[in-house]
């Protein structure tokens, strides 16, 4: 059973003496030494989600128009990429490469060893299972823009091509190169601001397309 503590008179029977009450300092360092601990053990549960489950973000820029403004408020999931790798389609927070200091949004287009061709306003995906290549269809999230540009690149292992979806206004991976996995902080779980735009985002729909 467990145990209850109780208050009682000494065994030879005489009365029992009052407790002298705290004084204002005694119940000053009580309340502080509580206080402490409510703090320590809220850290000791927010320290690890903050780092290294989810983390917030402004978005800062036009490269993501119209699917995310400057200004906006994100939270980025941190702990899916440690699972299981990005998904084509992914918006992803990363590590500008040239200066670690920065961090870009961009979406994943190319995954590893893949060959990406982007020609004529559209972007073609090479892999081993496609060897002679097909288009992407990313009007679920472009609408009807043109992706801008005339490149051709094979992605390392462990890299990854990204692109903004403002493609005419975009510092990306046509400019960079392919981004290495371990520059990626995690994707982009919740839109948290402005109200109206609050929502949830997961991986679009990849549809195939032959080559022409």
């Amino acid at each position: 059973m467990p145990e209850t503590a109780e208050t009682s008179a000494p065994s030879n029977g005489s009365p029992a003496t009052p407790a002298r009450p705290k004084s204002w300092f005694a119940r000053g360092l009580e309340m502080l030494g509580e206080f402490v601990h409510v703090i320590v053990i809220s850290l000791a549960i927010i320290i690890p989600i903050r780092y290294f489950l989810i983390q917030p973000f402004y978005v800062k820029g036009a490269s993501m128009e119209p699917n995310f403004y400057d200004h906006e408020y994100l939270i980025i999931d941190e702990l899916s990429y440690r699972m299981n790798p990005p998904h084509r389609g992914d918006v992803v927070v990363f590590r500008y490469p040239n200066d670690p200091r920065q961090f870009y949004i961009k979406r994943v287009i190319g995954l590893p060893g893949e060959r990406v061709r982007v020609t004529g306003g559209h972007v073609y995906i090479y892999d081993v299972a496609h060897p002679d290549g097909y288009e992407m269809d990313e009007t679920a999230y472009l609408g009807e823009t043109l992706t801008s540009g005339e490149r051709d690149v094979s992605i390392p292992q462990g890299q990854y091509y990204l692109l903004g979806d403002n493609r005419g206004a975009s510092l990306d991976s046509r400019i960079f190169g392919p981004v290495p996995e371990n520059l990626i902080v995690g994707r982009v779980w919740l839109r948290g601001w402005p109200p109206e735009r609050m929502s949830l985002f997961a991986s679009p729909p990849v549809t195939i397309t032959s080559v022409p």
